[in-house]
C-alpha cells in the first residue's frame, strides 16, 4: 500500500538577503540563474531547497548557514533535482550544493541524495536509501549513472551502496582534483571549466569479469589488513565460521532432516539482524505459510514462546514489537508454483537488493525448487550451472547466500545414529562442495538413549582463511524459543 506522504507548503521568494547571497553566490559560486531555476530561497534564517517531482513540491530541505539540516516531517524522500533526471546519463551527488555546482558547469542532469552519506561506522543505514524506491520507476529508465560523491569515508560508503543497488555495469565514478572532495569544492577552487572536465573524465566501475590492477586499493588493504567476517552470534561458532562483511559468498548448509539446520540458520539471521542491522530475503517453501515462519522468528527475537501452553508466552504487545522489527529486517520471496526456480528467486532477490538493500538471501531448501532442465543436460551440469548463477549473484550484489540442501538418504550406523553428512552426500554432484565458499553441516544425536538438545555445528569448508577454519562447535537448543546458546 502506498504511503500517505504530507506535501509541504512552499512559496518561492526569488530575492536573497545579503547573508544568503554572500554564502551561495560569493562563496559557493552558485550563479543566481541556477539558484532561481531550482527555486532556492532563504526564509526564517535558513536556505530552502525544494524537492520537485513532476513539477510538484513534495519536500523541502532546510539548511542554516551554520550547517543545521532538517526536512519536512512525513514528506516523501526523493532525489533532489528529480525532474532533472535524464534517460541517457544522470549524475548523482552527495549534497544539494554539489548538484547546483554541476549545473553551473553545464550539467543540468544532476541530482543529489536527500540525506547525504552514512557515517562509515553506521550499521543501520538501509533506511537512508528509501528514496531509491520512491524514484525507482524513473531511475530504471536511466542507462548510465555518474557517481560524483564526496572523496571521504562516508562518501565511499555511499558510493559502494549506490553501485551495489544500481549495478556496476551502469555506473562510473568521478576522480576529484587534488585538494577537492566534491563538486562544489572544484567549482570554488578551480571554476566551472575544470569541474566540467572532471565530470567528463568519469571512470567506469569494474564490471564482473573485467579487472584492472589499478582498480584495486591494495595499499589500503595492506594497511588495514583483511577484514574478518561478522560474528554469527555464538562464540564457539565464531571461532570457526564468520560471515563475510562486504564480498558476497555462498554458504551451503546440509544436515539430516529434522536435525535443525533451518532452525539454526533462522537463529543466525536474527543474530545478524540484531548485531549488524542486516536485512534479508528469505525463500523458504518448507516454512510455508509465512505466518508460521514469522512466529518462529518472533520467538528467537523476543526470547519467549509464541505458542500456547507456556507460562511465559510472549504478550500481544511483544508480538506487535516483533512484527515491526521483522518488517524492518526480513522480506519473503515466493514465486508462483509454475516458476519456483533459481532464476525466478534471483530475479526477486535483485529487486530486494535495490529496494531494501538486503545483505543476505536464504534459499531453503534446494529440493523444493523446480529442477527442470533442458533435454540433454545432466543433473551434474544443471547443479553446476545453478550454483554458478547463485554465486555470481552473491558476488555481484555483495549479498551473502545461504543455500540449504538435504543429503541423500543415509544409512544409520550400528548404534542407530546417522553419521554427519558432508557436501559430497548431497544428491547430484560434487559441485555442492566445489562451488561453495563455505560448507556447514548441522547434526545432533538422535539415539533415544543419548538424545539431548545439544547440536553440533560442523564447519567443513572455508574458502578464505581470514573468514574461519574447519572444526566443530557445540550449541544448546532451547525448544520453547528456537534459540541456541553456547555450551
Amino acid at each position: 500500500m502506498p504511503k500517505d506522504y504530507k506535501k509541504p507548503e512552499f512559496h518561492f521568494e526569488p530575492s536573497l538577503p545579503e547573508e544568503a547571497y554572500m554564502f551561495l553566490v560569493a562563496k559557493r559560486k552558485i550563479s543566481p540563474t541556477v539558484l532561481q531555476r531550482n527555486r532556492v530561497c532563504f526564509q526564517n534564517e535558513a536556505i530552502l531547497f525544494p524537492f520537485y517531482k513532476d513539477d510538484e513540491c513534495v519536500n523541502v530541505k532546510h539548511r542554516t548557514l551554520d550547517k543545521k539540516f532538517w526536512q519536512c516531517k512525513d514528506a516523501e524522500k526523493i532525489l533532489y533535482g528529480y525532474d532533472d533526471i535524464e534517460d541517457t546519463q544522470t549524475i548523482i551527488t552527495e549534497g544539494e550544493l554539489d548538484k547546483l555546482a554541476c549545473e553551473v558547469a553545464g550539467f543540468k542532469n544532476a541530482v543529489s541524495v536527500p540525506d547525504g552519506a552514512p557515517a562509515p561506522d553506521t550499521k543501520s543505514y538501509a533506511s537512508k536509501f528509501d528514496f531509491l524506491d520512491n524514484c525507482k520507476a524513473r531511475l530504471n529508465q536511466v542507462k548510465h549513472f555518474i557517481l560524483a560523491v564526496d572523496n571521504d569515508p562516508p562518501g565511499k560508503r555511499l558510493e559502494d551502496e549506490l553501485v551495489r543497488r544500481l549495478g556496476p555495469e551502469k555506473c562510473s565514478r568521478v576522480i576529484w582534483p587534488e585538494g577537492c572532495k566534491d563538486a562544489n569544492d572544484v567549482l570554488m577552487q578551480h571554476g566551472p571549466e575544470v569541474l566540467a572536465r572532471t565530470l567528463e573524465g568519469d571512470v567506469p566501475f569494474p564490471v564482473e569479469g573485467i579487472f584492472r590492477v589499478d582498480d584495486i586499493d591494495l595499499e589500503t588493504l595492506y594497511e588495514r589488513g583483511l577484514e574478518p567476517g561478522v560474528s554469527p552470534g555464538w562464540i564457539s561458532v565464531e571461532e570457526l565460521y564468520t560471515v563475510a562483511k562486504e564480498a558476497g559468498e555462498l554458504t551451503i548448509i546440509t544436515g539430516i532432516p529434522g536435525h535443525g539446520k533451518s532452525e539454526w540458520l533462522d537463529a543466525m539471521l536474527v543474530n545478524l539482524a540484531e548485531s549488524e542491522h542486516w536485512k534479508f530475503g528469505i525463500c523458504s517453501p518448507e516454512n510455508y505459510p509465512i505466518s508460521y515462519h514469522l512466529s518462529k522468528l518472533a520467538e528467537k527475537y523476543i526470547g519467549k514462546p509464541f505458542r500456547e501452553g507456556f507460562e511465559n508466552r510472549m504478550s500481544k504487545p511483544e508480538v506487535v514489537e516483533a512484527k515491526a522489527w521483522m518488517d524492518e529486517h526480513f522480506s519473503f520471496l515466493m514465486p508462483d508454483e509454475d516458476h519456483l526456480n533459481v532464476d525466478a528467486v534471483l530475479k526477486l532477490a535483485r529487486i530486494l537488493v535495490y529496494q531494501r538493500g538486503i545483505r543476505g538471501l536464504v534459499i531453503d531448501p534446494w529440493n523444493e525448487l523446480d529442477h527442470s532442465r533442458p533435454e540433454g543436460m545432466s543433473e551434474t551440469e544443471f547443479i553446476s550451472q545453478s550454483l554458478t548463477k547463485i554465486r555470481r549473484f552473491a558476488r555481484f550484489h555483495g549479498c551473502h547466500v545461504w543455500l540449504v540442501a538435504h543429503p541423500t538418504k543415509m544409512p544409520k550406523g550400528t548404534d542407530g545414529v546417522y553419521p554427519v553428512p558432508t557436501p559430497y552426500d548431497i544428491s547430484g554432484s560434487a559441485h555442492w562442495r566445489n562451488k561453495a565458499d563455505n560448507c556447514i553441516a548441522v547434526w545432533r544425536d538422535t539415539n533415544p538413549v543419548n538424545q539431548s538438545l545439544e547440536m553440533n555445528i560442523h564447519v567443513q569448508k572455508i574458502r578464505k582463511k581470514h573468514i574461519g577454519r574447519l572444526g566443530m562447535a557445540k550449541l544448546r537448543y532451547e525448544n520453547s524459543t528456537g534459540r541456541y546458546f553456547d555450551v
